[in-house]
């Protein structure tokens, strides 16, 4: 009987080895990556004071284009428009910080006598009468030297951005003087096949500028005018210098709110604790309607954005990069939206329609006459060429967009 025959033995297989090689050319990107971010990071305030130079020539270049146009001469209305700027910014300070400091001072000197009150009121009730103890117990000392340490600390940051502030009016002022020469450097950088892309997108940009301010001059004309109505009917001491500090405190999303009702509140702690309540409660359900209703509507026509991208943007500039985040939030965002418009990008999920096949087809025409008109002339001549079909083409599709109009039939009365 023969024996089973047993498999051959067979070696053990030799564990796999996973080696991940990273080009040299990827280790080089990474580096440049975390090298800007480091950069960035730590110019962040010289970045801003750039996008804030670049807000203030995109508001006032269209009144310096406009002076302009009825014959004045370039140097002179640039000169008109930054010495109006300037005398309504100290307009403004002068009419709003005088009465706020008069406003200070005597709530300093009735300050223990509305704290009585408060503690009065407070001890007609059970629940609270052991906060009107607690009231009357404060000690001014500790509270001084806690303040007294935040007010340096916000003094100095107060200070910063004002050296930054006035640094991007200079710089603004700079660009637009010297407008040719650095458009013509920007474009010399650029190849010539996107030079009129980047006239698209640099007029867009002056559209999108232009839209946000003019939506704020309109938010912060309704606060003011609210105000001024609601302190005067009330009768409330500097109604005009309040509601002017509304107006301007109302740049700022959120915030400006709380910087508003404050000062409105002590002006109105002298007329009794009725009007006191009635002014906060009226500034605050103001402060809602304006943050959920004019805002989205308001911005989303002037930047063409949605509401809910609006109120979206607010939140998370806000929350990056704080005041400066939520002021710069909106323009930022209907710039990204713009981008992506301009430079044709197809989105995920996103099928090219009819219309984007004929908005390629006439990038193409509008380029070949750019280099054709613009053969062999130097950056800034070029650059000039390039703004000037672009207003072509700009006034050539509002012209179409009106005779569209024009061709409907009239609705049924």
């Amino acid at each position: 009987m023969s024996s089973p025959t047993r498999p051959p033995k067979t070696e053990p297989e030799a564990p796999r080895v996973l080696r991940i090689e990273v080009a040299p050319k990827s280790m080089l990107a990474a580096v440049v990556i975390l090298a800007g971010c480091w950069l960035l990071l730590h110019l962040l305030p010289l970045l801003l004071v750039l996008v804030a130079a670049l807000m203030l020539v995109g508001t006032l270049t269209p009144t310096i284009e406009w002076l302009e146009g009825r014959g004045m001469r370039r140097g002179l209305a640039i000169t008109v428009v930054f010495t109006v700027f300037f005398l309504a910014t100290v307009l403004l300070l002068t009419l709003t910080l005088p009465a706020l400091g008069t406003q200070g001072a005597s709530l300093i000197r009735q300050e223990p006598v509305f704290r009585e009150r408060l503690a009065v009121f407070l001890e007609q009730s059970r629940g609270t009468a052991p906060f009107a103890k607690s009231l009357r117990n404060i000690h001014y000392e500790v509270l001084a030297m806690a303040w007294g340490e935040r007010a340096f600390a916000f003094s100095t940051q107060l200070l910063k951005g004002l050296a930054y502030g006035v640094s991007a009016i200079f710089l603004a002022l700079y660009f637009v003087i010297d407008r040719d020469r650095l458009r013509g450097g920007l474009f010399a950088v650029v190849p010539r096949a996107q030079h009129l892309r980047l006239s698209r997108i640099l007029m867009n940009l002056e559209t999108i500028v232009g839209g946000y301010i003019r939506g704020q001059m309109i938010t912060s004309l309704f606060m003011a005018g609210f105000a001024f109505l609601l302190l005067t009917a009330f009768q409330v001491p500097n109604a005009l210098s309040l509601a002017v500090l509304a107006g301007v405190a109302d740049i700022l999303p959120y915030v400006g709110g709380l910087i508003t009702i404050a000062p409105m509140m002590l002006a109105a702690m002298p007329q009794g604790w009725v009007v006191t309540l009635a002014v906060v409660a009226l500034m605050l359900a103001y402060e809602e309607f304006e943050s959920r209703v004019l805002i989205p509507r308001i911005y989303g026509r002037a930047l063409r954005l949605p509401s809910s991208v609006v109120l979206f943007a607010l939140l998370a500039g806000g929350l990056l990069l704080g005041i400066t985040g939520a002021l710069l939030a909106l323009p930022v965002a209907a710039a990204i939206l713009m981008f992506v418009e301009e430079l044709r990008i197809q989105l995920p999920g996103e099928t090219e329609q009819p219309e984007d096949v004929e908005l390629r087809k006439d990038d193409d025409r509008n380029e070949q006459e750019y280099l054709r008109r613009a053969e062999g002339m130097p950056a800034e001549q070029a650059a000039a060429v390039a703004v000037e079909i672009t207003d072509e083409r700009k006034e050539e599709k509002a012209a179409a967009i009106q005779a569209e109009l024009a061709k409907e039939p009239e609705a049924p009365k």
